[in-house]
């Protein structure tokens, strides 16, 4: 279903903790974005974690504990809850009604109703807003010379939503770059929450092979909706003070090519 801009439909902002805690401007983007699009942004401000790094380590029951929490956060709110990341809303959408299948019926009715009203921003506003082409300018580019950039696929988003292509045609639609394509792009990068701290050695390869296909490929920058991801590769891009900067989509859909 498409919603007509100027109807001015109430979104609820799941900015999720790595925004909230390292990458605030991603946040305040999305919400400048939202409302530049016609939207009416709001923010519980009760929400905390979706209990995903607890499920991810194995510990159902204490993602239980902190995913009710954020059942009864949402719980009174209206309209599509949108998250800049999708990770979690993978979380909220797939797991959230298995974690709850023998819970009380509130629980387990706000779980699927919870998780069906959740989506990532690139899809809410290609497919929800019907607007694939939203802007956007390419910070200090020039139009004779457009920066190419590689754009990485983070896997919730793509393997655990089915969405490749909304993020692409907004990236597209940003003036002063052009899209690379990579060899393998739709290869992890290697972060995967605490799989990076566990395995290391071999978060760290992945890293490097994503980093390395895109220099071969002549990107200058890399593009992505998962702050988890860009933390990863921009950190392991700084130590090994490769030509490469990192970008959140969002970043790039600011009309006057702001950072």
């Amino acid at each position: 279903m498409v919603i007509e801009p100027s109807s001015g439909v109430r979104v609820q902002l799941f900015v999720t903790c790595l925004v909230d805690l390292l990458y605030p401007e991603v946040g305040e983007r999305t919400v400048a974005l939202l409302e530049r699009l016609g939207c009416e942004v709001a923010f519980t401000r009760e929400q905390t974690c979706c209990g995903q790094p607890a499920l991810n380590s194995g510990h159902p029951v204490a993602a239980r504990t902190v995913a009710g929490h954020f059942l009864d956060a949402f719980a009174e709110t209206d309209g599509p809850i949108v998250a800049p990341f999708g990770s979690c809303v993978h979380m909220v959408r797939h797991h959230y009604p298995r974690l709850f299948a023998d819970a009380a019926p509130r629980q387990r009715d706000l779980a699927r109703t919870l998780g069906a009203r959740t989506t990532d921003l690139a899809s809410f506003v290609v497919d929800v807003l019907g607007r694939s082409d939203v802007g956007g300018r390419y910070p200090g580019s020039r139009d004779d010379a457009p920066v190419p950039v590689a754009y990485h696929h983070e896997c919730h988003l793509l393997r655990g939503l089915g969405v490749a292509d909304a993020p692409l045609a907004l990236l597209r639609g940003v003036a002063g770059c052009t899209v690379v394509e990579t060899e393998r792009g739709d290869l992890c990068c290697g972060f995967g929450g605490t799989f990076s701290l566990k395995m290391s050695n071999v978060s760290v390869a992945m890293a490097d092979e994503k980093l390395d296909r895109a220099l071969a490929a002549g990107a200058r920058a890399i593009v992505s909706t998962d702050v988890g991801c860009l933390m990863h590769l921009e950190g392991r891009a700084r130590r090994r003070r490769l030509p490469l900067a990192v970008h959140h989509l969002v970043d790039l859909l600011e009309p006057d090519g702001r950072l």
